[in-house]
């Protein structure tokens, strides 16, 4: 990651990545609180929320259940989010909900009373017209400048479990099922797929049309290499893979394309988990291990296996594949349950200058243990992630009351924010292009919030 002096003034968390698990593990908790002091402590926040360092603010922009300009509701459980620049100057967020059929919180109100306001048709899947799929996608529009939403509207319903996605370098956002639902009889359609949603101020549906060549399994969240417009696609499942997906026509998903799953050279079926239950061998902190990719056949998986015949076939598992973001020139990812006492665990991929085609096999790609604390007073359970304006990671965390979680270059871990309001998750951190705010999701309230501060003004941690 580019190193921008994105931490001027911080105090981070010095523990190199390298040796970050070890020391960890040898340390108690109440030492690593005193030095997780991030850009300064967290102050307390008059209004029982959000704790912030001195000189961030935030707002509460949108709330689930408000009216939208469409006429349907904000629906609830916001999570994976991603923000691009306007026309006019505005940040267009595009937002997934994590809903269910017999969710209450759908855009059709509690009992979808407002569904005969829309076309059937475009819903992906309709429920026979008595159990609506309710998860999708809605676009706020923002201005930076009067910190408030313009306008915001329904983008994209129909579907079951949106959780995470990504966006792409054309100007789309991926919305991810996490959900395979298939042969129900409530339910017309086959879920598990990912769709492509326009980011527009525009208040429009988009046509909900499954992405099916990129795999039908628990998917979480993609991100796309600029260069190669290859997807790179996390899956959260215990014994998930990592899978990327090339296309035919570059920009263009829906003509096809591969789908292949992430192995490491001379590690068959290697296991990533570092589980202390598990007496495999345990992927070392901060080592490039050499990649290779298979090729996965019967993508839509009818059977719900793909992850099983792909670590058959020697792809490696991951601990619940979470979070994904693209660098400059490299991704990192997030995995909830991994490490040595399943606190989580960030790896970082480096493609090959080859990537995606015959000559990679002599360059390969690289795969590293970016960071596995093993300690909860640094890290737990994180989620989504993104890359600021610095190069830095910030993750979501979501168990307990969840913190926003920087990390460095280098591995150093510091603490943003703790949400103190709500025994709920962060979901969606993103920044806006000029990297002013960071937008985010408190998921169980139905809260997304815009924090402001001095994301840029910081030095390297001593």
């Amino acid at each position: 990651m580019k190193r921008r002096q994105f931490l001027r003034h911080q105090v981070a968390v010095s523990l190199g990545f390298v040796g970050l698990s070890h020391f960890a593990l040898g340390c108690k908790t109440d030492q690593l609180v005193d030095l997780a002091v991030g850009y300064g402590p967290l102050l307390k926040d008059p209004a029982g929320i959000l704790d912030l360092p001195a000189g961030f603010t935030y707002k509460i922009i949108s709330k689930m259940g408000e009216m939208m300009e469409d006429g349907f509701h904000v629906p609830g459980a916001a999570d994976g989010m991603a923000a691009f620049s306007g026309p006019n100057g505005e940040v267009i967020i595009v937002r997934n909900h994590e809903l269910s059929p017999d969710s209450k919180a759908g855009p059709f109100g509690a009992e979808n009373e407002l569904l005969e306001k829309t076309n059937p048709d475009s819903l992906y899947d309709f429920g026979y017209g008595k159990v609506p799929c309710l998860g999708g996608t809605t676009t706020l529009v923002y201005d930076q400048t009067a910190q408030a939403v313009q306008s915001q509207y329904l983008s994209l319903v129909g579907t079951i479990r949106n959780c995470a996605g990504g966006s792409t370098p054309w100007g789309t956002w991926i919305s991810c099922e996490e959900n395979t639902t298939i042969g129900h009889p409530e339910i017309e359609k086959a879920h598990g797929y990912n769709f492509e949603v326009p980011a527009t101020v525009e208040g429009s549906i988009a046509p909900p049309v499954p992405l099916r060549a990129m795999g039908r399994f628990n998917h979480e969240a993609v991100c796309v290499d600029p260069r190669t417009s290859i997807v790179y696609q996390t899956e959260d499942r215990k014994d998930g893979l990592i899978y990327r997906f090339i296309p035919d026509v570059p920009g263009n998903l829906a003509e096809g394309g591969r789908l292949q799953a992430l192995a490491l050279v001379d590690h068959e079926g290697f296991d990533t988990r570092n589980w202390k239950t598990l007496k495999s061998e345990k992927m070392e902190v901060g080592k490039n291990y050499s990649t290779r990719w298979i090729d996965l056949d019967d993508v839509e998986a009818p059977e719900d296996d793909l992850r099983i015949r792909g670590n058959q076939d020697g792809a490696a598992r991951f601990a619940r594949g979470e979070g994904i973001w693209f660098g400059e020139g490299e991704l990192y990812f997030a995995c909830t349950n991994g490490g040595h006492l399943g606190h989580g665990q960030v790896f970082k991929y480096t493609p090959s200058p080859a990537e995606g085609t015959a000559e990679e096999g002599s360059n390969p790609g690289q795969l590293s243990l970016f960071i596995e604390p093993n300690n909860t007073a640094l890290l737990k359970s994180c989620d989504n992630l993104t890359i600021g304006p610095s190069g830095h990671l910030v993750l979501c965390e979501d168990r307990g009351n969840p913190r926003l979680i920087g990390v460095s270059p280098q591995g150093e871990i510091y603490h943003v924010g703790e949400n103190v309001g709500y025994n709920s998750e962060f979901a969606g951190a993103c920044f806006s292009a000029d990297g002013r705010d960071l937008f985010v999701n408190i998921q169980g309230p139905g809260l997304t919030i815009a924090i402001r501060g001095p994301w840029g003004d910081v030095a390297p941690p001593a």
